[in-house]
């Protein structure tokens, strides 16, 4: 007799195709576990890009204004449309083993949505190369354009690099092109990503990648702008970094905290002779937004290189409190424009820090921690910190600390001078 169910499920293998492959994917919807700490940081706010929000409701209003930049560009290019969509055409299957998800679009629907995206984004760089985004009629307004450019760096709204300048590699072969630039010069999309129009986050002015990186798109551009050079790139290990004691704490026991001023990147940590150097960081109340982005990718495509992820542990375990957000603010290594006190930066990093999977760890983190730990734990370095704690932590006990202190003095020399009057 013949089994019906073992019929079905052959039948099911044969129809099953991969959806991806896992040295293509790059593009991922972020995990739930990560994700449900703040929907809002990775749903974007005006514009959806690639095929993982197309069509939300919320971000209808936009595809207008993309179709007026599409036009703009197409319309001003020398190549036919023709060719400009069949570049994509050729790339489809590449494109969609990018994405994580099943991408529920036929081969001409994703081509479509690439196609106008990648424009969109191509037009709107070269406006903001041009200085002409002032007069946009389609961004009006600085803050929507600045919603656009943070929508740019999500995780789930992205499209393959490859794929924008292989467009726009065939829009600058027309003559044309120049001459619609104000310099006639022919810049390469990766320097008006990163110098011009993700400038902002380059704020260590990180080196252009190589021609041929592996850059895969711009949430993996904002990762490489905080990566140190790839010769400085820490190695990784097993061995967890545990951090003992918070900032406030560390400063009880007499460490003192400065600006790593020789930083190239936020990883450069440094502890020596008491002084621990940390590079420089503003934060404001879209830092959660790029870092949290940044985290995710890392979770999802760098599970064994998530260097920004361990930064984001380490200043968790650095600063817990507002008592710890103010030592390193004073120190001036953190700048807070966050709206609100300064426990928010003390939960920005506990928040991002929140589910994330660390398989091994940042050697240098690791010897930094276990240093601070054993800094603290001198015998020396205890009972100052408990001095601290104890008798000094306010003005009112400071002070009554002090003239305990003084009195016992006097009463010290008070006794001493009548024992030697007693044998003049």
């Amino acid at each position: 007799m013949e089994n019906h169910v073992a019929k079905e499920l052959e039948a099911m293998l044969k129809e099953t195709q991969p959806s991806f492959t896992t040295k293509s994917c790059c593009i991922y919807k972020v995990p739930h576990e990560i994700r449900q700490f703040n929907e809002d940081a990775y749903t974007p706010v005006l514009v959806s890009i690639g095929p993982l929000h197309h069509g939300n409701s919320r971000l209808v209003t936009m595809e207008g204004h993309k179709q007026v930049y599409f036009q703009h560009l197409v319309g001003k290019s020398e190549a036919s449309l023709s060719d400009l969509v069949s570049c994509v055409q050729q790339l489809e299957p590449q494109i969609r083993a990018c994405y994580f998800e099943n991408i529920d679009l036929t081969a001409d629907e994703l081509v479509k949505v690439i196609f106008i995206d990648c424009c969109f984004i191509i037009e709107l760089f070269l406006r903001s190369y041009e200085h002409k985004t002032e007069d946009d009629v389609t961004l009006p307004k600085d803050w929507k354009e600045l919603r656009v450019r943070y929508d740019l760096i999500l995780l789930e709204n992205q499209v393959p690099l490859f794929v924008v300048e292989k467009i726009y590699n065939v829009e600058s072969a027309a003559e044309s092109f120049a001459s619609r630039l104000d310099s006639g010069r022919f810049p390469s999309f990766m320097w008006l990503a990163a110098d011009i129009y993700f400038s902002y986050f380059n704020t260590q002015r990180v080196l252009l990648p190589a021609a041929g990186s592996t850059i895969a798109h711009f949430t993996d551009l904002l990762r490489y702008f905080h990566l140190p050079p790839s010769h400085r790139i820490p190695s990784r290990n097993l061995a967890p970094f545990v951090l003992g004691h918070s900032a406030s704490e560390l400063v009880e026991a007499g460490l003192e905290f400065q600006v790593n001023k020789s930083s190239h990147g936020i990883l450069d940590l440094e502890f020596e002779h008491g002084i621990l150097k940390i590079p420089h960081v503003t934060v404001h109340d879209r830092t959660e937004v790029w870092l949290r982005n940044i985290v995710a990718l890392e979770q999802c495509h760098y599970p064994r290189h998530h260097y920004i992820t361990d930064y984001v542990n380490f200043l968790a375990q650095l600063v817990n409190t507002n008592k710890d957000a103010d030592v390193l603010i004073k120190a001036r290594i953190i700048h807070s424009d966050i709206s609100g006190n300064d426990t928010s930066v003390a939960k920005l990093f506990r928040d991002v820090d929140k589910n994330n999977i660390l398989i091994n760890y940042n050697v240098n983190c690791v010897k930094i921690c276990d240093d601070l730990n054993a800094f603290y734990k001198h015998p020396c370095r205890t009972k100052i910190a408990t001095l601290r704690r104890d008798y000094f932590t306010t003005p009112w006990k400071t002070a009554t600390s002090i003239a305990g202190i003084v009195l016992l003095l006097l009463t010290v020399i008070q006794t001493v001078c009548s024992i030697l009057q007693l044998h003049s």
